[in-house]
């Protein structure tokens, strides 16, 4: 047995040796994903005061509750940026001081929560004024998946913009893990937005989403294609993903993709397939295998006719 488990040991060190692609040795250390997640599980904790916790908190104890909350926070948090920060420093970041720059980040970090905080209740809003299913907002934060992600996503896009590496991903991979909605932290999403039932959507990394927005289950806002560089690798960090304007309706198992506009006011159908812009107010829908693009309201019942399910 012990030259056997020897055999396989010096396979794998083999293998360490061979494929290094997949090995991180020698290096600094990076962010501990289990350290992201009890920090994401505590953020949901802070925005959400009272839902996310095992016993009920009083008003009279909000503010120890939440120095104490904050306290644990910026010290977990600021140790993972600076793991972050030696694995891959940002741009504008002093690298001779990256526990200050650390510090510093975590600091903007937290004060700008009070602002998610109001555009969460936006999103709480939309949801439950958008679902009839719904009862309260209790119900919507303690099992609306969509609200979780969302939540999870306006946080870390916070990271995103100040070129945290590794964290934001953690954060959004966790949700989308536990929601199955995949939502890239560096999607710009604004306020009243509301994802249905969720299973199966994906907006990507450079989708841009206007106020009061609705998307359905299985939606994906994707990119159409990854341009190369002269030496056949795909060019990162351009902008590949739609656009979606104000109070545009998106119903279950469409896929849009590309830097297209989804004009101001549309209705996008269930199961349609879009590589083209989308003028405002327009219905789009399946009909007989081809997709159709109107804007008269006799259209717009139609197509609302054949997609009223999609709500339960």
């Amino acid at each position: 047995m012990a030259k056997k488990l020897a055999l396989i040991v010096d396979g794998l060190v083999d293998s360490f040796h061979k494929y290094g692609g997949i090995n991180h040795l020698d290096g600094v250390n990076l962010p501990s994903r289990d350290a992201v997640v009890e920090i994401t599980r505590d953020l949901l904790r802070l925005v959400f005061p009272g839902f996310y916790d095992k016993d009920p908190i009083h008003s009279n104890q909000l503010t120890e509750y939440t120095s104490e909350l904050v306290s644990s926070l910026a010290r977990r948090l600021e140790n993972e940026i600076h793991r972050s920060l030696e694995y891959r420093p940002c741009d504008e970041c002093d690298k001779n001081d990256l526990p200050g720059t650390a510090a510093r980040v975590t600091q903007e970090f937290l004060s700008e929560l009070a602002g998610v905080r109001a555009v969460l209740q936006t999103d709480v809003t939309a949801a439950y004024e958008g679902d009839p299913a719904a009862i309260s907002n209790e119900e919507i934060i303690l099992a609306y998946p969509g609200i979780e992600a969302i939540a999870v996503q306006r946080m870390a896009h916070l990271l995103y913009r100040r070129h945290v590496a590794l964290i934001p991903r953690i954060m959004t991979e966790w949700a989308h893990n536990k929601t199955g909605i995949d939502i890239h932290p560096g999607a710009v999403i604004g306020p009243h937005f509301f994802i249905d039932h969720g299973t199966g959507v994906v907006i990507g990394e450079t989708t841009v989403i206007g106020r009061r927005v609705k998307i359905y289950q299985g939606v994906t806002l994707g990119a159409k294609s990854f341009p190369k560089d002269a030496k056949g690798r795909v060019v990162k960090g351009i902008k590949r993903h739609p656009n979606i304007e104000d109070d545009v309706t998106i119903y279950a198992g469409t896929t849009i993709l590309g830097d297209v506009t989804i004009g101001q006011g549309s209705i996008i159908g269930g199961n349609v397939w879009l590589l083209d812009s989308v003028p405002p107010r327009t219905v789009v829908y399946q009909e007989g295998g081809k997709t159709i693009m109107k804007t008269a309201a006799a259209d717009l019942e139609r197509m609302i006719g054949h997609t009223h399910g999609a709500g339960i």
